[in-house]
């Protein structure tokens, strides 16, 4: 959050011990460091810090300034500072208020050549003049190492330190900590590697392909030569190496020629409801919400039943291909053909929120929130003339004629009302005006696949370029609210190292889709039994073709619009139970687990027993929901056609005595193995530096 989009923050940990952890504030990293800092802090207490960037308005806006409480770093501090560097200390005014090192790259911009000069001399790896995010990656990763160096200078014996360094643009950080023999354990993580990312938004078949790349000349046409040497050099250079997933363990295992010694899962900060129908009340108000935009966006289309209607999203960068919305696409067109085939009376409203260059909302969606407006105002005033009226006449003891009760002016301001909602285009497919229409992936598939919101189809499109916010004035929801309102997220990557956001559904108890190729996805299949049960959908992208996955989507899709009103519910208090799996409480042990491992591989004194720290995940599955039927073929019949009549008896279901049984069944993956005795207050010095794209 300290950074520009696309740098590096980082952790540090003091008294005997310190942390440090350099992470980037982009995308899900940004929720990986935010959401993680409360149980550091819980596990560290004072002793944890955070070093980054320094930008001034961040600065000021989102870090309490204070002076560091431990000696060290104060002299570590004031070392770069009397060398001209600028440093900042403060607290990140977030959950768990960790304190943070901010340094000024700009004002130790002047040292680049020289640095540059000692990163060739350490590892033959040149940084091109033109490329700033590398140049400013090695001034931070300059001084991070220098960092390092001066509190333990500061001490009489040599403390233990752990490093724990996150993507490629805090690798300088590691290197240079390595070649300059700073006596210190260190963690890499990568949450998605380099050569990876560009891979596949390049449309390369890469699962299929990973042993037959030549990584050098793959990153050498794409001109990111130096940025893979950084990352490669940096996992090798780690005592310990870790990933946010298995699906990348595999991908880094071939891109950078190292297995991963422990996988470090994603988690979200869970805040449990303290009764289940609290968070399905959320949805429901959340839902009205959503539903009077769409009754403006649709004024003069609107010949489909809102209760019947459900909403479908899609959220996160503008990836096309890499976040599947080129498959979404292609299977919404196929949906809308079952539905209408079938003659279902569900409609289901799709929004894609991914951000896009625009100039501005579109005149005919800003109007169309406009006569909504006007609309409910006349109906207002009708209501409250027409009260008046009733109101009177019941007082009087008499039956109002229904017929005079409304006079000539009140049937004109209605007839003017309606007249005002008649349009003559269709409802617009996005609700800004975007740059370069023509050329924008998700626009020109729309125009492929014929899905321009006419009254025919049962897919309707908006696509809302912009991240959503509670001040807009078109859509005024942040994001957590609209999601809340939402009965489906569908996320069909074909690259996601992780997937933060359908984990945000699941703590949510909203259903969602997603593939075994997102680490999410193979994360809820080796832990749950049934996943599409809870309400999580696997589309198999890893062993299909294109064409199987999307008819399998399109599947998924067409059996939750199936689903009674009474079923959604149901699924939605399974998928929010959920939650407890993707809880820090529970996730963060991975991350002591390779902390511990780095002070055992580097540290001699400090003895852990592998056995004792081995994950021991073997048996540990969710069962399938007690109320659902044994046999694959028996749940068809658990989800019959949408009907607002709800059959009492079509599914065996006792929220209590489901919940209790699942809470039994989520088990720990491993124990952490007790610390010797006499070594839990050791003189250890743990610098745990994280940094990740």
């Amino acid at each position: 959050v300290f950074g520009s989009n696309s740098f590096p923050i980082l952790h540090f940990r003091a008294a005997f011990s310190f942390l440090i952890v350099c992470e980037p504030a982009v995308g899900g990293i940004y929720t990986v460091i935010q959401t993680k800092a409360k149980i550091t802090v819980d596990e560290w207490g004072e002793n944890y810090y955070m070093m980054g960037p320094y930008f001034e308005n961040n600065f000021k806006t989102q870090v309490e300034g204070c002076e560091p409480p431990n000696p060290a770093i104060r002299k570590a501090m004031d070392a770069l500072i009397h060398n001209g560097c600028q440093v900042h200390f403060g607290r990140w005014l977030i959950e768990g208020s960790p304190y943070v090192i901010l340094f000024d790259i700009g004002s130790a911009a002047w040292n680049l050549d020289r640095w540059k000069g000692d990163l060739w001399e350490t590892c033959n790896i040149g940084l091109p003049y033109h490329d700033r995010e590398a140049n400013d990656s090695l001034i931070l990763g300059s001084l991070i190492a220098w960092f390092f160096k001066e509190p333990l200078n500061f001490f009489q014996y040599k403390p233990n330190v752990i490093g724990h360094f996150h993507e490629w643009q805090a690798g300088p950080g590691l290197i240079l900590s390595r070649s300059r023999k700073i006596p210190m354990a260190t963690v890499f993580t990568t949450h998605a590697t380099l050569l990876g990312r560009y891979l596949c938004a390049g449309n390369a078949d890469f699962y299929n392909n990973l042993d037959k790349f030549n990584i050098d000349k793959e990153a050498g046409e794409r001109q990111i030569y130096h940025r893979y040497c950084l990352e490669r050099a940096a996992v090798h250079c780690a005592h310990v190496f870790t990933t946010v997933s298995q699906i990348t363990a595999v991908e880094a295992n071939h891109m950078l020629h190292r297995k991963a010694d422990v996988v470090t899962p994603n988690g979200l900060n869970v805040k449990k409801f303290s009764a289940m129908h609290e968070f399905q009340n959320l949805h429901s108000t959340s839902k009205a919400r959503i539903q009077e935009f769409v009754r403006g966006h649709f004024y003069g289309h609107l010949d489909f039943n809102l209760e019947k209607t459900l909403f479908f999203f899609i959220a996160g960068r503008y990836e096309f291909s890499n976040k599947g919305a080129d498959i979404f696409l292609e299977s919404l067109s196929r949906l809308n053909y079952l539905l209408r085939v079938h003659r279902s009376d569900v409609t289901v409203v799709v929004f894609f929120i991914m951000p896009a260059q625009t100039n501005n909302f579109n005149v005919e969606s800003l109007k169309g929130q406009a006569v909504r407006k006007q609309l409910w105002d006349t109906a207002h005033t009708v209501k409250e003339k027409f009260g008046k009226k009733l109101y009177d006449a019941l007082l009087k003891g008499q039956i109002p004629d229904m017929n005079s009760i409304l006079d000539r002016d009140d049937f004109t301001i209605m007839k003017r009302a309606i007249y005002a909602t008649q349009r003559h285009s269709l409802p617009p497919v996005t609700t800004h005006n975007m740059l370069d229409d023509s050329k924008d992936p998700i626009l020109s598939n729309v125009r492929r696949i014929g899905l321009f919101n006419s009254r025919n189809d049962r897919i309707k499109i908006i696509f809302h370029p912009e991240f959503l916010s509670s001040t807009s004035p078109l859509l005024p929801m942040d994001y957590e609210d609209f999601v809340r309102g939402c009965n489906l997220g569908v996320f069909p990557s074909y690259y996601e190292p992780w997937g933060y956001t359908p984990g945000e559904c699941t703590v949510m108890g909203i259903p969602s889709v997603t593939t075994n190729l997102s680490g999410f996805g193979c994360f809820m299949e080796e832990h749950v039994s049934d996943p599409a049960a809870y309400g999580i959908y696997i589309v198999d992208r890893r062993f299909r073709s294109a064409e199987e996955s999307c008819n399998q989507l399109t599947q998924f899709m067409f059996s939750f619009c199936q689903q009674s009103r009474r079923q959604r519910i149901i699924q939605r208090n399974r998928t929010e139970r959920l939650s407890d799996l993707l809880d820090w409480r529970y996730l963060g042990r991975f991350y002591i687990h390779a902390r511990h491992l780095a002070l055992m591989v580097y540290f001699v004194e400090f003895v852990i027993t592998w056995s004792a720290l081995s994950p021991q995940t073997e048996g540990f599955r969710y069962p399938r929901p007690y109320s659902v039927p044994p046999s694959p073929s028996a749940s068809l019949h658990s989800t019959p056609h949408h009907s607002d009549v709800e059959d009492s008896d079509d599914e065996p279901y006792d929220e209590d005595e489901e919940a209790e049984r699942d809470r039994l069944n989520i088990k720990a993956p491993f124990v952490l193995g007790a610390v010797p005795e006499g070594k839990k207050n050791s003189r250890s010095l743990v610098c745990f530096v994280d940094s990740d794209i």
